[in-house]
């Protein structure tokens, strides 16, 4: 005879409770299986917060890179694990020195676990649009989104077609496009930039070249190092910009005589076409006539990634993630 089990939920009105319990009754009569292995009045309390701390651990392999992105302190998630595993009366980690591998139950546990949180934020986000306020501000950087953020809109749009999802396009002075001005819900951006307080998700690495005019001595060489620029102008950032930002597309620590101020991506590429500035890109993208864009080979890759502001987003941030990962994952890295 089956166990019977009843889910109960919070009763507050004003918003979906974070956890479930199941709570086991006495088999009837009129089933006909096994009974399964658990005590009557048995109660497992399965918290979606801790849930989300199991499948961030699942997903690191390793309890230190899983409190980093929770932007929590290992003890605690160390310790709510372990009650997990209690809870549920079984192993879900094999614990090494090396970091934590998944058991068979922990498996299992993972795979309803991202199905159950994936269902518990589309009520959320289901139960905002009706009630009107289901809205999702999303900043770009410049080349930030390309073809496979095409895709990406089209696949939000299908999968939450009555949320309003609002645009706001940056300047190059803020790479986290108004994240901590609260301007903005998410961000689709370049890295890197200070990331004191925001977690972010890498989409895609790109390698970084230098741009310059096609009548330039050193364009077609093929491949350049920071040392061929030295000596020559380059654009500049305006004061305030974010200094790791401004440090990597500044060309690090190479000699280099100042150039123009620049705010936006055309500005730099109009920079070099009239100036004959040098500049930084990533490669793979488009450049009007006139301009090319060399590799450097000692240059380190850009990341293209999204970024929020601390370690739980809410239910349209993490849809958000979970379908831009998918679009770039499915062809998107070689159109975009």
């Amino acid at each position: 005879m089956k166990a019977q089990y009843t889910r109960t939920y919070g009763s507050t009105p004003a918003r979906l409770r974070h956890d479930v319990e199941f709570t086991a009754r006495r088999p009837t009569a009129s089933n006909t299986d096994p009974v399964l292995p658990i005590p009557h009045g048995y109660r497992c309390r399965m918290e979606l917060r801790v849930l989300r701390y199991f499948v961030a651990v699942a997903e690191e392999l390793h309890f230190g890179r899983a409190a980093v992105r929770l932007q929590m302190t290992q003890p605690p998630l160390s310790r709510a694990i372990r009650q997990l595993e209690a809870d549920l009366g079984c192993v879900l980690l094999d614990r090494s020195p090396a970091g934590v591998a998944l058991t068979p139950a922990g498996a299992v546990l993972l795979d309803e676990a991202r199905t159950l949180l994936e269902r518990a934020d589309q009520a959320r986000v289901r139960v905002a649009a009706a009630a009107g306020t289901a809205t999702l501000t999303v900043g770009t950087l410049a080349d930030s989104a390309g073809q496979a953020g095409t895709r990406l809109a089209a696949a939000y749009r299908a999968r939450h077609p009555h949320v309003e999802v609002r645009i706001r396009e940056a300047g190059l002075t803020d790479p986290t496009t108004g994240l901590r001005a609260g301007l903005v819900d998410v961000a689709l951006t370049r890295a890197p930039f200070d990331t004191t307080g925001l977690t972010t998700h890498v989409l895609r690495s790109d390698p970084v070249g230098a741009v310059l005019r096609t009548d330039d001595p050193l364009a077609g060489r093929g491949s350049l190092r920071l040392a061929d620029l030295a000596g020559r102008p380059w654009f500049r950032f305006p004061d305030g910009t974010d200094p790791v930002w401004a440090a990597f597309w500044g060309g690090r620590h190479t000699a280099r005589r100042s150039g123009p101020v620049v705010r936006t991506a055309q500005e730099c590429l109009q920079s070099v076409l009239w100036s004959g500035t040098v500049g930084l890109i990533p490669l793979g993208h488009p450049l009007p006539e006139g301009l090319t864009a060399d590799p450097l080979a000692d240059m380190p890759p850009s990341h293209l990634v999204i970024a929020w502001n601390g370690a739980d987003p809410g239910p349209l941030v993490r849809s958000f993630v979970r379908i831009a990962t998918a679009a770039w994952n499915h062809g998107g890295a070689a159109a975009a």
